[in-house]
């Protein structure tokens, strides 16, 4: 399974695509898609949308991650970022490629196996898991590679394999 993990964002959103098969990842490719800070909102959310589906025509993957929002202290920047990740959720929808969004108490505990874990664990894990002698910039790019790695993980739980046994009632 190809996995495209997102790190949302206006001025830079983080991206990774992994190879995901037996419980094993290979990296494929990472980096960032970076808008200029003097360009108005709407332009910065027209070239988000364009580069990101850029990024899944080239790589085709089967399913996206995406990391959901937090708001810590700073709200602004927050609502700056919400309508980036709007922008990204609306270019996987339009080209019909599916979304998983973890928390990033989840992405944590899916890399680390401990949900407080420190960005410095999560990254070095990272690197670790994908076989990387170093872990590569820019952060956006890293925390978007541990959201692809934390789906690849929770795509494989037994946790979310339905019982053929078990029928579904509506």
């Amino acid at each position: 399974m190809r996995i495209l993990g997102i790190d949302p964002g206006v001025a830079t959103v983080g991206f990774g695509v992994i190879d995901s098969e037996g419980g094993r990842q290979r990296m494929v490719r990472y980096g960032a898609i970076t808008t200029p800070a003097g360009m108005p909102l709407a332009a910065r959310l027209v070239q988000i949308g364009g580069d990101l589906e850029q990024l899944i025509r080239q790589f085709q993957p089967d399913e996206m991650s995406i990391e959901e929002l937090f708001f810590s202290k700073n709200i602004t920047t927050g609502i700056a970022v919400a309508h980036g990740r709007g922008v990204l959720l609306y270019t996987a929808e339009k080209l019909h490629l599916p979304v998983y969004e973890y928390t990033p108490m989840q992405i944590k505990q899916a890399v680390v196996g401990y949900g407080l874990a420190e960005k410095r664990q999560v990254m070095d894990m990272t690197r670790r898991l994908l076989k990387l002698k170093a872990v590569p910039r820019p952060d956006d790019a890293a925390d978007a590679r541990a959201i692809a790695i934390c789906h690849a993980r929770s795509a494989t739980s037994l946790l979310r394999r339905k019982d053929p046994d078990v029928k579904e009632t509506v």
